[in-house]
């Protein structure tokens, strides 16, 4: 191999860090908007419930579903970033795993992939945003 293939093998090396770490950055921007707009909406649903709780609920059922909505895009992004960075997190234990394998190599628990036909469902307890502090944990058992 000659010196000029070996330049030519470092420089796509490089050129495709550089596209993974502008995708990254990309995925982190859009994340963070989604997540601000959640909180927006959020505080959007309480207004309106503030000043007229009697509404109909159908008006607020709609910005629930807004906020569902971005979550599942949140959920697919989050997937996005971490392949790109060669992971999977582990919804059991939270453990980042090579994304080679199925399962958890801490837990057992077997690791989401987007093919998955529930891979867009959410949890329960998944309020939380980056950007809300841990304002919005909906887990009935912490303490406050």
């Amino acid at each position: 191999m000659g010196i000029l293939e070996k330049f030519n093998d470092a420089s796509r090396g490089v050129s495709e860090k550089a596209k993974n770490i502008s995708e990254a950055s990309n995925l982190k921007r859009k994340i963070l908007y989604e997540e601000e707009r959640i909180v927006e909406i959020f505080t959007d649903i309480g207004k309106k419930y503030y000043k007229s709780h009697d509404e109909d609920p159908a008006a607020l059922k709609v910005l629930c579903d807004d906020i569902d909505t971005r979550r599942r895009r949140i959920k697919k992004m989050k997937y996005e970033l971490n392949s790109i960075r060669g992971y999977k997190v582990c919804p059991q234990c939270n453990a980042e795993i090579n994304e080679r394998f199925q399962f958890c190599g801490r837990c057992g628990f077997r690791l989401p992939d987007i093919e998955d036909e529930d891979f867009m469902s959410l949890e329960s307890n998944d309020y939380y945003t980056e950007s809300s502090n841990n304002f919005f944990d909906a887990d009935p058992n912490k303490s406050y």
